[in-house]
């Protein structure tokens, strides 16, 4: 073989490690499998791919086969963000509710139990924890993902978080940097914008980033907005200023540095995936996320080319990619020698971490107005007041108290309502039994708050349970706010209703 045709190999191979791509169904296609042995590193999991833990676990196996050392990445968060779980609802209390509770340890146990779950499963990247400030209470795809707006309380939970999830063998990538929580457009849609100075930038929004860093997160997600203070004219994901010499060089991290999903309209309806992908790359990310709404052979073609391209024009330096390929490589190690220890570890504590999740949950709760609530006795009916998901938390996952209601009070009815109307239909679909009304951010939606207070003017004893951001004032004659919507909030707060 000739120098160039080994170059060339060598460069397609580099090009295929980089990226992170996602795929339909819940089983490997076979241009993934062809992928992988071409030299593809990476594949992430969405809820499309996940119909049981048996069936993740054989579809990783497969993966494997193909490639011992593939790096298998997923979304879960726990709380409103879940992929194990996304049809039921996650067993695990989001980010906030661990926030309200305050405790780094119970912090640490809920992420090692998520872990041990992911590596049983065969899923050894994790894209978590959000490391965001939620400094903007009106911010549209944060809010709950986010432990809280104190930067102090954020920095010491996301430390806990990557250590006990690290501990189970999964790698943390924390996110999504420089800091997505003082925003107030959903970079999914659009490019947001951060115009905070830079004292206010290092002492919010960098505080949970070093104390990640330090806490040795394995990989650290970009975020898709525009900080004109560290780059007026590039988004993070695209910024040398914010990715080189401030994470790498002021921050002195080392590790994996993934893109948010690159099919995400900051970046792709400004740039192109293609475009934006070389641009990441020279500015100093190791990983190309895209597979959230893309997931074919197609557009990892695409991006292979582009990034080959790029290489040949001068564009982007041939070291550069090579050092992203070998950054890439380097995780793949480490996880590899962290699951030889962790799962002996992760079965020992197997039977005491198994409640952590709803133990957590039922810590979260605040309640207002309980010293005069009797528990419910008779089946309620359950109003659910319910936004527009954004595409972070998707529209697959239930949520609410209806189901855990029914559970405990045989005979629980509920609706779903998404405007003013609500309350007029709500009143009249109950009838004379009690209502819960469930509300999620009351503060971001007029038409949510509106039809509260019809529905409290006409029936006073209306229990309302908050399970978004708790900024609204308490009202009803129960308030309870469980600073998040996972299964297992809905739970905690189902048992003070019905007193069980």
């Amino acid at each position: 073989m000739t120098t160039l045709a080994r170059s060339a190999d060598t460069l397609t191979r580099d090009a295929l490690t980089v990226l992170q791509p996602g795929f339909p169904g819940t089983t490997a296609p076979d241009w993934l499998l062809r992928r992988l042995g071409e030299g593809l590193a990476s594949v992430g999991l969405f809820g499309r791919n996940i119909a049981t833990p048996d069936q993740l676990a054989a579809l990783t196996a497969r993966l494997r086969a193909e490639r011992d050392d593939v790096l298998v990445a997923i979304d879960e968060e726990g709380g409103d963000v879940t992929r194990l779980e996304v049809r039921t609802g996650s067993s695990f209390p989001g980010n906030h509710a661990l926030g309200a509770v305050d405790d780094v340890e119970l912090t640490r146990e809920v992420a090692f139990e998520l872990g041990r779950r992911l590596a049983a499963c065969g899923a050894n990247l994790n894209w978590a924890p959000s490391a965001d400030v939620n400094s903007n209470p009106s911010n549209p795809v944060i809010g709950v993902r986010s432990f809280g707006a104190d930067p102090d309380l954020v920095a010491r939970h996301t430390a806990a978080y990557v250590t006990g999830l690290q501990s189970a063998g999964v790698a943390a990538c924390t996110k999504h940097f420089p800091g997505h929580g003082d925003t107030a457009i959903d970079s999914h849609h659009a490019l947001p914008r951060i115009d905070a100075g830079p004292e206010v930038l290092s002492d919010r929004e960098l505080a949970p980033f070093r104390a990640a860093i330090a806490a040795g997160t394995r990989a650290v997600m970009t975020a898709h907005i525009l900080v004109p203070t560290l780059d007026p004219d590039r988004p993070a994901t695209l910024s040398r200023g914010i990715l080189t010499d401030l994470l790498r060089g002021d921050l002195g991290y080392d590790g994996l540095i993934v893109t948010d999903g690159m099919e995400m309209q900051a970046i792709a309806g400004t740039y192109g995936i293609e475009r934006g992908s070389v641009l990441a790359l020279a500015a100093g990310a190791d990983a190309i996320c895209v597979g959230g709404g893309l997931a074919d052979d197609e557009t990892v073609r695409r991006l292979r080319d582009a990034l080959i391209t790029a290489v040949r024009s001068g564009e982007l330096p041939e070291e550069r990619l090579a050092d992203a390929a070998e950054r890439v490589r380097a995780l793949a190690r480490w996880t590899a020698s962290a699951a030889g220890g962790a799962p002996r570890e992760a079965v020992a504590q197997e039977s005491a971490g198994g409640d952590v999740g709803l133990r957590a949950a039922r810590r979260a709760l605040r309640l207002t107005g309980a010293e005069h609530f009797t528990p419910l006795t008779e089946p309620p009916y359950v109003a659910a007041l319910t936004p527009m998901a954004n595409i972070a938390v998707g529209d697959e996952t239930p949520w609410g108290v209806a189901a855990e209601l029914s559970r405990l009070l045989p005979g629980t009815e509920t609706g779903t309502f998404t405007d003013e109307d609500a309350a007029r239909t709500a009143l009249r679909a109950a009838g004379p039994r009690r209502i819960v009304a469930v509300v999620r951010d009351e503060h971001r939606h007029p038409w949510m708050a509106a039809a509260l207070d019809t529905l409290l003017a006409a029936r006073p004893d209306t229990i309302v349970v908050e399970m978004g951001l708790p900024q609204a004032t308490p009202r009803g004659a129960l308030h309870l706010a469980t600073h998040g919507a996972a299964r297992v909030c809905g739970r905690a707060a189902a048992e003070i209703i019905a007193g069980a």
